[in-house]
Parts: structure tokens; C-alpha cells; sequence
């Protein structure tokens, strides 16, 4: 019974330490354009906000993609881990200046942190070649990331990503209370297995299908997204 009290002492001053830390940081957020103030509304009321390489008009961009292409190029076929099941295939590229120089870009740099609220962390980046799967594992299933209370995914299309090539799928922020209580009841499925994750139809017996957010694009499309707290 102490140490439940001790835990939701620790839980509720970490909270405010948050809270005070955002109050603080608050005067210090880098300015923003119109544009970019609408991006970071999105984010907030939807967990997602989607946009171009061409819209976003970084200068680091074409030798960005030009590495990456090439990354693709030299990707193998994919591996069997289950029967009907395909390994991704993944480079961790975060040190090669291309890369890096773009996720640095101060314009992108100073959106996020709008989002996030606070001193942001660059964690690095992945170049990844998903193949079509038969069966729904891994991060296939319905999850949400943890490693903190807001995180920033950037997901750039580096070709035509159509509803047969399996696109980036979401649920969008909940709207009203009910919504919360399904994304509430979710979460809580998710407790139950570990947070590894629930197939789509465990999903579909909480929230509709219609509920649902596909993101087919073609190569260039940008997806800015909240993988902590939208479901993806």
C-alpha cells in the first residue's frame, strides 16, 4: 500500500515538473510563420499533420534523397521470420552528413519543438523498405511508441505509396468523450499484451473502421506524426 502511494506521489510530481517545464520553456519557443503555426495545430488536434518535400522547400533535400535512393538500391530481399511475414528492411543512416544536415534544418527543428513544447532531441534516422505481408505481427499491429510523453515522427514516401503497398495508417487524436474512452479501452488492451501490439480485428471491436486514417501518397509525401499518442 506505501509503495502504491509512493509511486503516485512520484507519478504526480513528475507531472508537474512537466507542466512547469513547458510554463517555462514557453518564452522561449523559436518564431513561427503562419504556415508552420498551422502544421503544429494540426498536430495538436489530430496527432498527424501530412505535407511534401517540395512544400517544405528544405535546400538539404535533393542530396537527402539522393542518398537515400541509393540506400534503397543496395537493400536485399527481404527475410522470412514467420510464413507470410517479412522482415523490413532497415539502415540506421543517422551519421551520414545528408541525412543529418536535413533533420537539421532549423525550420523543421523549430516546428517540432513548437509541438513538443520543450528542448528538443534529434534520436537519428532509418532508411526502410517495407515489403507486402500476409499476416499482421510486429509493427504491423495496431501500438503506440512509448518513449516519452510527445514524440515527433518524420516520414518521408521515397516512391508512390498506394492503399495495395500498405501506406502509413493511423486513428486520429480523440474529439469528444467517447472517443476517449474507446482510445482509453485500447490502451488497456495494449497493457494486456505487453504493449507488443493488437491485430485489426481487436481494433475493430472498439473503434470503427471508419475511424480510420490511410495515408497513400506519392513519392515526396511528408507525414509529421505523434507515433506516442496516436495509434498507428
Amino acid at each position: 500500500m506505501l509503495q502504491k502511494i509512493q509511486e503516485k506521489i512520484s507519478t504526480l510530481s513528475s507531472e508537474l515538473n512537466y507542466r512547469m517545464s513547458l510554463w517555462h520553456h514557453a518564452k522561449n519557443l523559436p518564431a513561427i510563420n503562419a504556415t508552420d503555426k498551422l502544421i503544429v495545430d494540426t498536430l495538436k488536434k489530430s496527432g498527424v499533420y501530412i505535407t511534401s518535400l517540395e512544400d517544405l522547400g528544405f535546400s538539404s533535400t535533393s542530396k537527402m534523397l539522393a542518398t537515400a535512393n541509393s540506400c534503397t538500391d543496395n537493400m536485399v530481399n527481404p527475410r522470412d521470420i514467420h510464413a507470410g511475414y517479412k522482415l523490413p528492411q532497415i539502415y540506421t543512416v543517422t551519421d551520414l552528413p545528408e541525412f543529418f544536415n536535413w533533420g537539421m534544418e532549423s525550420r523543421l527543428q523549430n516546428i517540432i519543438e513548437h509541438y513538443i513544447g520543450l528542448p528538443i532531441a534529434f534520436h537519428g534516422v532509418h532508411v526502410r523498405k517495407d515489403f507486402p505481408n500476409e499476416k499482421q505481427l510486429e509493427t504491423l499491429l495496431w501500438h503506440k511508441d512509448s518513449e516519452d510523453r510527445r514524440m515527433m515522427k518524420v516520414i518521408i514516401y521515397l516512391n508512390d505509396v498506394t492503399q495495395e503497398h500498405g501506406p502509413f495508417e493511423y486513428i486520429p487524436l480523440p474529439k469528444n468523450s467517447l472517443e476517449r474512452l474507446n482510445n482509453y479501452r485500447v490502451d488497456y488492451e495494449l497493457w494486456r499484451v505487453n504493449f507488443l501490439g493488437i491485430n485489426d480485428d481487436k481494433m475493430m471491436k472498439i473503434i470503427p473502421k471508419s475511424a480510420w486514417k490511410s495515408c497513400p501518397g506519392k513519392a515526396g509525401t511528408v507525414i509529421f506524426a505523434d507515433v506516442r499518442n496516436i495509434l498507428h
